[in-house]
């Protein structure tokens, strides 16, 4: 008796691990993770719009039809990416996303204050080679750093009303994301 115990312990406990261990690897190793599917129809350190979803053609899983979607996929092995992003009427977001599709920061329209969301995105080695100054505070420019060179920025605006989606559209196509080219003013 205690042997069929221990064996069916054993069972569970290997059965336990094989599935944790799958679970885990399995967004490594994954060969359609969104940073793949957007590849081919996006423009690298460039804003393209996406089309609206239908149930059979959707780029991304689980996208509202509610919102107009604008994804940049970016790298900065080539310099620091400059992103501008205008407010639409109703609500605008945007998030950060690795290339193993970690969500490390997001800002929405009330939390920037503007009717322009603008920032600098770079990595941690670009970051602290900005030169230091004692006059630029903080509020005059956003700066986010990356945990990795390459990955994704996801760019939503609602349109409260069907007939609004125009609108929101247009918001996101006036969107910029490219590379910096002039140098950035000194950090604080």
């Amino acid at each position: 008796m205690i042997r069929l115990l221990f064996t069916i312990l054993a069972g569970v406990f290997l059965g336990g691990i094989v599935h944790l261990v799958s679970v885990l690897a399995l967004p490594r190793i994954a060969t359609q993770d969104a940073y793949s599917r957007l590849a081919p129809i996006t423009k690298l350190n460039a804003v393209t719009p996406l089309p609206q979803p239908d149930p059979n053609t959707a780029p991304l899983p689980f996208m509202d039809p509610a919102f107009a979607v604008a994804v940049c996929r970016y790298d900065l092995s080539g310099g620091p990416i400059k992103l501008a992003v205008p407010v639409s009427q109703a609500y605008t977001s945007v998030s950060f996303y690795t290339h193993n599709e970690l969500a490390y920061y997001a800002i929405n329209d009330r939390s920037a204050g503007r009717k322009v969301i603008e920032l600098n995105l770079m990595t941690e080695a670009q970051h602290a080679a900005l030169p230091e100054d004692e006059d630029v505070t903080s509020a005059d420019r956003l700066i986010i750093d990356s945990p990795s060179t390459a990955g994704l920025i996801v760019m939503k605006a609602l349109a409260a009303e069907p007939g609004l989606m125009a609108q929101a559209q247009a918001s996101l196509a006036a969107s910029s994301c490219m590379v910096q080219t002039e140098p950035l003013p000194p950090k604080h």
